[in-house]
């Protein structure tokens, strides 16, 4: 496929598209643009009707289908998040019916607003305890029953339907020079769209963010190959991918593995929290990837136009406290210890003396008394600067305290914090 067509593809799929909602905005942000010394635009993707981008990739599948003649077709797809929503709105849409399968696990809320995007045109299914098992299940829905499973990155119409990004862009900066897109990845199909529909010697530079936790892109292109990441941190749930799609890394081979920014968990919840309590802009943490890849590339785009493409505002507000919890620790603000205390009258009370005036004990507890002299306490100390810790510590030393940092230790964090 040349440029040109694939070009010519995107624009019926965007001329489609506004049957179901207008361009998302392009906005020029104050905040970050002042912050980094560069002309910044986000594409806001989270204003779509299910707040997410995944609508354009799914929409555009059944659109196709439907186009080749396929009236009575029957669609399917697997999903615990944005796809799905995407998905189930496409349905109603096309007044087709549709099948979601979702994990067991899957939060009640996402279940819901599924749900609702959907109504009677879709039906979820339950299964499994793990996304690998609900798209086996998809899969053997699909291949019983006939219908056409919608993946959520890896085919050419999936791909095509998330360029309709962006065509917008381009239009919405009518003539602007942009120097810079930052995209966040999953999957890779948003990514490969974007890339291709801008491709040409006036293409602009592009930079890629994924989560620390799930480098499936970077890998890849380090590799030079599809690589099954045998573990990932699943926190950026809309982009925590093991493997990256295949057509997606075909398109997407040709840039260099150090364009692919990897963005750490606890940093991404400092960005979402950021853009909250200072824009009112709500972010899942794959949403604010583009926003926080900022913080690794400020070196690089001082006095430049960039486009970031906020890709979803799906955020269930029980995840805050985790969010907060977080980015405490990433900036240093918070610490986890198991201390060792002599089973004495004043034990506690000279401990506490230790602590400095904008030292504040967030969490107290008495694990097991392990010995007849000493007892062991679970301890969280939150502090107004980082720097506050060394002094701390080493008071902590000097008074012969008995201590384990534990704030870094996923198993002790996943048991006891």
């Amino acid at each position: 496929m040349t440029d040109e067509t694939f070009r010519e593809g995107v624009a019926k799929a965007e001329e489609a598209l506004r049957r179901l909602f207008p361009a998302t905005p392009l906005q020029r942000n104050e905040h970050l643009s002042k912050q980094y010394g560069a002309r910044i635009y986000l594409k806001r993707e989270d204003l779509t009707p299910v707040r997410s981008y995944k609508i354009r990739g799914a929409f555009n599948f059944m659109r196709k289908r439907l186009e080749a003649g396929e009236t009575s077709a029957s669609f399917c797809c697997a999903s615990a998040g944005n796809h799905a929503q995407g998905f189930a709105f496409a349905c109603r849409h096309f007044g087709l019916k549709g099948r979601v399968f979702m994990p067991v696990t899957t939060p009640q809320q996402k279940i819901e607003k599924t749900r609702i995007f959907g109504g009677e045109a879709i039906e979820i299914e339950l299964v499994g305890d793990f996304f690998d098992e609900s798209y086996a299940a998809a899969r053997e829905y699909a291949r019983v029953s006939g219908a056409a499973m919608v993946p959520p990155f890896d085919h050419a119409d999936i791909v095509e339907g998330q360029a309709t990004v962006g065509l917008e862009i381009e239009r919405q900066l009518k003539g602007e020079a942009i120097d810079m897109i930052v995209m966040p990845v999953g999957g890779g199909g948003l990514a490969s769209g974007v890339t291709t529909f801008f491709a040409g010697p006036s293409a602009p530079d592009f930079r890629f963010v994924e989560p620390l936790g799930a480098p499936s892109l970077k890998t890849a292109l380090t590799e030079g190959r599809r690589v099954k990441l045998p573990q990932i941190d699943g926190f950026v749930d809309g982009a925590a991918v093991a493997e990256i799609g295949a057509l997606p890394l075909e398109r997407l081979s040709g840039f260099p593995s150090d364009h692919v920014v990897l963005s750490p968990e606890g940093r991404i919840c400092q960005t979402m929290l950021e853009m909250l309590n200072v824009e009112g802009i709500v972010l899942e943490p794959a949403g604010a990837l583009a926003i926080d890849a900022l913080r690794s590339l400020k070196q690089l785009i001082r006095g430049k136009t960039l486009v970031l493409v906020v890709s979803g505002g799906n955020f269930d507000f029980e995840r805050l406290p985790d969010v907060k919890e977080r980015a405490l620790r990433f900036e240093g603000l918070k610490k986890y210890f198991v201390l060792r205390l002599a089973q004495r009258p004043g034990a506690l009370k000279d401990f506490l003396g230790l602590l400095g005036p904008n030292d504040d004990i967030a969490r107290f507890e008495y694990l097991k008394k392990s010995a007849r002299d000493f007892g062991s306490i679970l301890l969280g100390i939150e502090t107004r600067n980082a720097d506050n810790f060394p002094s701390l510590l080493k008071r902590m030393d000097e008074a012969g305290i008995r201590y384990q940092d534990i704030t870094e230790n996923q198993v002790f964090a996943d048991l006891l914090i």
